[in-house]
C-alpha cells in the first residue's frame, strides 16, 4: 500500500469515526400494559365509502357457515370426486356407513380430501357439525 493510500484510509476512518454516534434511550417509566398499547396504538384507521362491516363470530363456528366458508368448494362443485351437497345418491352409501364413520373420514381425512378438509383451525366439534349439516340437505 502506498503511503498516498495509507493517508486516504485513514482519513476515511477518520470520518467515519466523527460519524458515528451512539444513541442512547431511556426506557419509558411506565411499563403497564395499557401504557404500552397507548404507546404502539395505530395513528389511524382507513375507512372506504360504502364498504360494509362484516361481523366476525367470536365463538364455534355453526355447521352451516362450516360448509359455506371452508365446505363448499368441493362439495357445491363435486371437485376431486366430493359427494355433492344435497346428492342422496352420492351420499348414500357414505350416510350407511354410519355418522361416527363419516366423522372419523371428514376429521382425519379420506381419498383426496385432506385431513378437516380444507379448515386446519376447525375443532372436531365444528368438523362434525358441517357434517351434519350436509347429512341435514338429504
Amino acid at each position: 500500500m502506498t503511503m498516498s493510500n495509507y493517508r486516504r484510509l485513514l482519513r476515511g476512518a477518520a470520518l467515519l469515526s466523527g460519524l458515528a454516534t451512539l444513541v442512547v434511550m431511556a426506557a419509558p417509566a411506565d411499563l403497564s400494559p395499557e401504557a404500552i398499547a397507548e404507546r404502539i396504538k395505530p395513528v389511524g384507521e382507513v375507512h372506504l365509502a360504502g364498504a360494509q362491516v362484516v361481523e366476525v363470530a367470536s365463538g364455534p363456528l355453526n355447521g352451516e357457515q362450516v360448509y359455506t366458508k371452508f365446505c363448499v368448494a368441493c362439495h357445491a362443485t363435486g371437485a376431486l370426486n366430493a359427494p355433492k351437497f344435497g346428492d342422496a345418491a352420492a351420499w348414500g352409501p357414505r350416510k350407511a356407513q354410519g355418522t361416527d364413520t363419516l366423522y372419523l373420514h371428514s376429521i382425519n381425512g379420506l381419498n383426496q380430501m385432506p385431513a378437516k378438509g380444507t379448515c386446519a383451525t376447525c375443532s372436531d366439534d365444528e368438523i362434525k357439525a358441517a357434517v351434519d349439516h350436509m347429512l341435514s340437505a338429504l
